[in-house]
C-alpha cells in the first residue's frame, strides 16, 4: 500500500511538472490555477522542457534575378519559391540531405536574426555575413544565366503564413500571407559595368 501510495505522489508531481514546463495546451491551460499552486515556489522551473515558443507559421523564401540580355536590356524574372523546390525535392526521399533540409531555412533565420525589419544591420560583421550566406545561396541556385541572360541582380523576400489554430483551441488568427522584401543584391560574378543597371 505504501509503494502504492508513493507511486501515485510520485506520478501526480511529474505531472503537474510536466504541464508547468510543457507549452501551453488546453490541459494546461484548463487547470493553470492548480499547476502554479502546486509548482510555486518550491518546485518552480527556470527552463523550458520544450521550445517555449514553436514556430506557427509557414516560411517560404522566394528569389527573383535581374537579368541582362545580349542585346544590353534587362528583364526581371518572377519570384521562384526555392523552399517549395527543397519541399519538393525531401518528399518521398527517405534520406534526404542536411542542406534540404535546413540550409536555406537557416540562412533566412541568420539574416532576420541580425537585421531588423527595415533590413538595417543589428550585428555588426554578423549582418554582413548573414547577407553574403543568404546572397550566395540564392545565386548558386538561380544560376549564372536565366532567360537567355546574364543574372547581375538577386532580391530575395519571405512569404509568411501563419497557420490556422484548429478550431477547438478558441483562437483565431489572421492567415493571410504577409511578405517581407530584401533590397536587390548584386552578384559578385556579374559581368562588370551592368551592377548598375535597373
Amino acid at each position: 500500500m505504501t509503494v502504492g501510495v508513493v507511486a501515485v505522489g510520485a506520478l501526480f508531481h511529474l505531472g503537474m511538472v510536466f504541464l508547468h514546463v510543457a507549452p501551453s495546451n488546453t490541459l494546461s491551460k484548463q487547470h493553470a490555477s492548480a499547476v502554479s499552486d502546486y509548482v510555486y515556489p518550491e518546485f518552480e522551473q527556470n527552463w523550458k522542457l520544450f521550445a517555449p515558443d514553436p514556430l506557427q507559421q509557414n516560411i517560404h523564401v522566394q528569389a527573383r534575378a535581374e537579368v541582362r540580355k545580349p542585346d544590353g536590356g534587362t528583364e526581371t524574372t518572377g519570384w521562384v519559391d526555392m523552399t517549395a523546390m527543397d519541399v519538393a525535392d525531401m518528399r518521398h526521399n527517405l534520406l534526404p540531405s542536411h542542406s534540404q533540409q535546413n540550409e536555406l531555412r537557416r540562412a533566412w533565420g541568420y539574416y532576420t536574426d541580425t537585421h531588423n525589419d527595415q533590413n538595417q544591420p543589428t550585428s555588426g560583421n554578423g549582418s554582413d555575413l548573414s547577407s553574403t550566406y543568404l546572397s550566395n545561396i540564392l545565386a548558386e541556385r538561380l544560376g549564372p544565366r536565366l532567360n537567355g541572360g546574364a543574372v547581375v541582380r538577386i532580391q530575395a523576400r519571405a512569404a509568411t503564413t501563419t497557420v490556422a489554430r484548429p478550431s477547438w483551441s478558441g483562437e483565431s488568427v489572421d492567415t493571410t500571407t504577409q511578405y517581407r522584401e530584401l533590397p536587390w543584391w548584386i552578384v559578385p560574378t556579374a559581368p562588370a559595368g551592368q551592377e548598375n543597371a535597373s
